[in-house]
């Protein structure tokens, strides 16, 4: 069975405004991606490295730094979906580009909430996807946006907990025509390992096994506008495959989404749709997997307040 064919879908984890109008409409163009997120950090990265943004901002001169932070994002955000509609439009399984809300509301689920309406209104396309993180606060989140009418981008999932939490926040409802992404992070398991243990491995497991794990959840619930996407899936290390997050989770009816490097890399493969490991608990046993999950979550929602409150304070 060909990737298409069973569901799959290869997402960029990359935006920028150049990048928008070369790589990005090639690689679309190519039948290579299908899909595009976004997170605080990689648009604070942009938005304070790239000259394309220069004009704007000093267009913008006087506003608020959140002000000139939303203009030059959802421009980007609503030109990415214009670009990627086509494809939408064709099958609105793919053709998504995510924005998250502001990571300094993450515990505060009502203005959270309307926010997240703010932005899906703002934007005005139907192709966008709200990204929400998964936490206490995020999964009511989750569930009074979806209710609204929002596509949904459920990020920073680590663990089963996290995962069936999710799927409960939305549960059987469905909207008609929008979808939910639940972004479960890989990588980032094995690399802790790495840094505890103090040890390198070319063949990590952790990662693959649970992210697996979740996405048998996923798969076992009744919701057909529910799919799992893999995250964190860029690979750190010269004695791993750079395609490695890829081709060891190419299960159908699910999306990876993965750097630029990572994705050139697989583009020169040819792997095939995989069936998921049976047997994996007894492996999986031998760590606190969510004493593991609380900590890379809680790392990963400073890491984006971090990269945005940064953000905010050079944008100027």
């Amino acid at each position: 069975m060909s990737l298409r064919a069973s569901g799959f879908s290869l997402w960029c984890d990359f935006i920028e405004r150049d990048f928008i109008d070369s790589v990005f409409r090639e690689l679309l163009d190519n039948n290579i991606i299908y899909g595009a997120t976004s997170n605080p950090s990689i648009f604070a990265n942009a938005i304070l490295k790239s000259n394309a943004y220069k004009k704007d901002k000093d267009r913008l001169n006087g506003k608020s730094a959140k002000e000139i932070y939303e203009n030059l994002a959802f421009y980007d955000i609503k030109k990415a979906a214009k670009v990627m509609l086509p494809i939408w439009e064709r099958d609105n399984n793919d053709g998504f580009i995510s924005i998250e809300i502001d990571p300094m509301l993450c515990d505060d689920a009502s203005k959270s909430i309307d926010e997240g309406r703010r932005i899906f209104k703002e934007i005005d396309m139907p192709n966008v996807m709200i990204k929400v993180p998964g936490n206490e606060s995020g999964f009511e989140v989750m569930s009074e946006l979806y209710k609204s009418g929002i596509n949904i981008n459920a990020t920073l999932l680590f663990s089963k907990t996290q995962t069936k939490k999710a799927l409960d926040s939305i549960g059987n409802f469905k909207a008609d025509s929008k979808k939910v992404v639940l972004s479960i992070f890989v990588s980032r398991f094995d690399r802790m390992l790495e840094m505890k243990n103090k040890t390198k491995d070319s063949n990590p497991l952790l990662g693959i096994y649970n992210a697996t794990n979740c996405y048998n959840i996923i798969q076992n619930f009744d919701n057909p506008n529910i799919r799992a996407l893999f995250a964190s899936t860029g690979v750190k290390d010269d004695f791993i495959a750079k395609d490695y997050y890829i081709s060891n989770l190419l299960f159908k009816n699910s999306i990876n989404t993965a750097p630029l490097d990572t994705i050139r890399a697989f583009m020169q493969s040819n792997a095939n749709i995989i069936t998921p490991i049976d047997n994996i608990d007894s492996y999986l046993a031998k760590f606190d997997l969510e004493s593991m999950s609380k900590e890379l979550l809680d790392d990963g929602l400073n890491a984006f307040k971090c990269s945005f409150e940064d953000m905010l304070e050079h944008i100027c």
